[in-house]
């Protein structure tokens, strides 16, 4: 086979590749929103998972939020006094970590932390026969396993990013008294020039990146082969995926919102 015919052929097998894993994709994130509302509940399920995200999440969220505020303002504090413009260097920490800085950074560490996580587990779990079990015992493993996941991350990645976004300004604040700015001039303009959109739609970001994170981590790891390789692999691209749609996404819906 002749090189451009061989280049060709391979494009064709991503292409095909990349259409079945999105298809299959879709349907097991269908399931598991249809799992929201079949009864069973299992609220424990939901609660345990909302725990696992949200409040084991708490401590690496407030840390990445008050030193990315911080070194933000570092960065910015000289410019704008160049200019006398030291009342923006407030709204302008404020506006980044609402719209874009909190959002995203809270986002990445916790694809580093819980979309990882689940994506090992679910692979162990696939790969020791323990989802064909539930199945064996009349048990949906979409819905016992990935739906309680999936609700988690939509819920608690906003409230991740509010925490992280107030962290972040506070972080900025401390910074920038610290470098002889005035309090007032750094918190004066700010409820002047920061709007509830920013923040609300920052919000609806943070809400579909806890989506991505969930549902590609428990996608990679549900259809999980090769035994303890398979789960390595599975995990890496869980996180490696994830980042990537997060980013993607986040200039999309940024390209929209604002």
């Amino acid at each position: 086979m002749n090189p451009i015919a061989s280049a060709v052929a391979g494009l064709g097998r991503l292409f095909l590749n990349s259409v079945f894993h999105l298809g299959r994709y879709g349907l097991l994130t269908a399931r598991a929103l249809l799992g929201f509302f079949t009864p069973p509940l299992r609220l424990r399920s939901y609660f345990k998972q909302m725990e696992s995200v949200g409040v084991d999440s708490l401590f690496v969220v407030i840390l990445t939020g008050l030193f990315t505020g911080g070194v933000f303002t570092l960065q910015i504090i000289y410019g704008f006094q160049r200019f006398s413009a030291e009342s923006m260097v407030g709204p302008t920490v404020a506006t980044a970590m609402t719209r874009e800085l909190g959002p995203v950074l809270t986002a990445l560490m916790v694809t580093g932390r819980v979309g990882s996580a689940m994506a090992a587990e679910l692979s162990a779990m696939k790969v020791s026969e323990q989802m064909d079990a539930l199945t064996v015992m009349a048990a949906d493993p979409v819905k016992y396993l990935i739906s309680p996941r999936l609700l988690a991350g939509i819920i608690m990645l906003p409230l991740l990013t509010a925490i992280s976004d107030a962290v972040g300004v506070v972080g900025g604040f401390f910074v920038a008294v610290g470098r002889g700015l005035d309090p007032g001039q750094f918190t004066g303009r700010i409820v002047d020039i920061v709007v509830v959109g920013d923040v609300v739609n920052g919000l609806i970001k943070s809400a579909f990146f806890g989506f991505i994170i969930s549902s590609v981590g428990c996608y990679m790891g549900f259809y999980t082969k090769g035994g303890a390789e398979g789960v390595g692999r599975s995990t890496t691209l869980a996180v490696v995926i994830s980042y990537v749609s997060i980013l993607i996404s986040d200039f999309m819906m940024t390209a929209i919102m604002f």
